[in-house]
């Protein structure tokens, strides 16, 4: 496989000089071949400016880093696979931060792109490339006829147009997972934030976070909409990337929740939460909750704290509320943000394995972690272990983890039926 870089001008290149590696952590490493796959439909190749890519020389045996002019290269996949490696690339300290983004090791080998990387889950529910910008704009406009006072879908406008999020474009094309961002307000601190950054961290925040607070009326009126028209697998979710923590604004979630299940019982509703507030989790849960996607980078508090940064709750927290959802019959999956050569490593998947089985999750939700890896790793703890590759953690939690399924996003509760061997 050849290493792949860019130019000053983001050309793209490869030469057979050169073979392509991966980074695990801080560790340049070998890919294997299983763990290479042809480059997905939707990815985005991007160079890493200010870095040098680096290869292994097959002649002598050793690693080589290329002219300070040729960059490194790195694939952004789309939803439905995960990451196994970094791009190999180094970066002196002090240069710019990057983009939050899933930089995935990249290589080319008899005229096509490689990712270092598996499919989790069916891409096509999420393919940004199923919605044009025209049908986009035209089911908005279509929608906001319909609504005119209602807020959230003027918020979301800009979701389906400017950032092109899958979610909210649902949301207007009435069908599958619709959003409901509903909180300008959050109770961490996350280092990843994409909608709220200090102005220190030293990269701007992709997407602008909410600033209404949404009426009960108004929540009511879309999650109604939506799941009398998405029919019986539709989905409406709390909890955005463009907002801030939905159960902070608990009473008012539980509210919306029992008005709309008065109304429809058919469909879903899911909340994308840290759980941290477990009475109001408790609140959200007992007014008609379907399905809760925990966000957790680590079972382990130190790492687990040094990422989401969190305010006035704990790790425990977390668990108590996944626990009480699944007791009370709620299909509760992790929103886990998995980066190699961390994840990876044995005290991680142990220490997940048994927070998983502790709290009855059914699904683990694998998400590449975006973010400058640098720069994360310089805010969360070392670990002496070896990282024992992201292939081996998954075999790992499939196997300890007698319910647990694995994939990349939400789906409805039949999916789940239909599972059952």
């Amino acid at each position: 496989m050849n290493i792949v870089y860019a130019d000053e001008h983001g050309r793209l290149f490869d030469t057979d000089e050169l073979l392509a590696l991966g980074r695990a952590g801080r560790e340049v490493t070998s890919v294997e071949a299983r763990e290479w796959i042809p480059l997905p439909d939707g990815a985005t190749m991007v160079s890493l400016p200010h870095s040098r890519a680096l290869g292994f020389d097959p002649i002598t045996g050793q690693l080589k880093a290329m002219p300070k002019t040729f960059h490194a290269v790195g694939a952004l996949l789309p939803q439905g696979y995960t990451r196994l490696y970094l791009p190999a690339f180094h970066k002196d300290e002090g240069l710019p931060t990057y983009p939050l983004f899933g930089y995935t090791a990249v290589g080319f080998e008899n005229g096509k792109f490689y990712a270092a990387a598996i499919k989790s889950d069916d891409p096509a529910p999420w393919n940004p490339l199923q919605y044009s910008h025209e049908s986009a704009a035209s089911r908005v406009d279509a929608m906001r006829t319909l609504y005119p006072q209602n807020r959230l879908y003027e918020h979301l406008t800009t979701c389906a147009l400017e950032y092109e999020c899958v979610t909210s474009r649902n949301t207007f094309f009435e069908r599958q997972e619709g959003a409901i961002p509903v909180s300008p307000t959050c109770n961490a601190g996350c280092v990843g934030c994409i909608s709220e950054q200090p102005d220190d961290a030293g990269f701007e925040s992709p997407q602008t976070r909410l600033l209404i607070r949404p009426t009960v009326d108004e929540m009511v009126e879309l999650m109604v909409h939506h799941l009398q028209k998405s029919g019986p697998d539709g989905i409406v979710s709390f909890g955005q990337g463009c907002e801030g923590e939905p159960s902070v604004r608990g009473r008012e979630i539980a509210g919306a929740i029992a008005r709309t299940r008065d109304i429809i019982q058919t469909g879903a509703i899911n909340i994308n939460t840290n759980a941290g507030l477990t009475r109001n989790i408790q609140a959200i849960v007992d007014a008609g909750l379907d399905l809760m996607r925990v966000s957790i980078i680590s079972a382990l508090p130190d790492h687990y704290h040094a990422y989401y940064r969190p305010r006035g709750y704990t790790l425990d927290d977390v668990a108590n509320s996944a626990r009480y959802a699944t007791e009370k019959g709620v299909i509760v999956s992790l929103n886990y943000l998995i980066f190699p050569g961390v994840s990876d490593q044995e005290e991680e998947i142990e220490a997940m394995a048994k927070w998983i089985n502790d709290t009855g999750v059914r699904l683990v939700q694998l998400r590449n972690l975006n973010i400058d890896p640098d720069y994360y790793l310089d805010r969360i703890p070392e670990r002496s272990g070896e990282p024992l590759g992201l292939l081996t953690m998954i075999d790992y939690l499939q196997s300890e983890c007698p319910v647990l399924r694995i994939g990349s996003y939400t789906h409805s509760p039949s999916w789940y039926q239909s599972k059952i061997s």
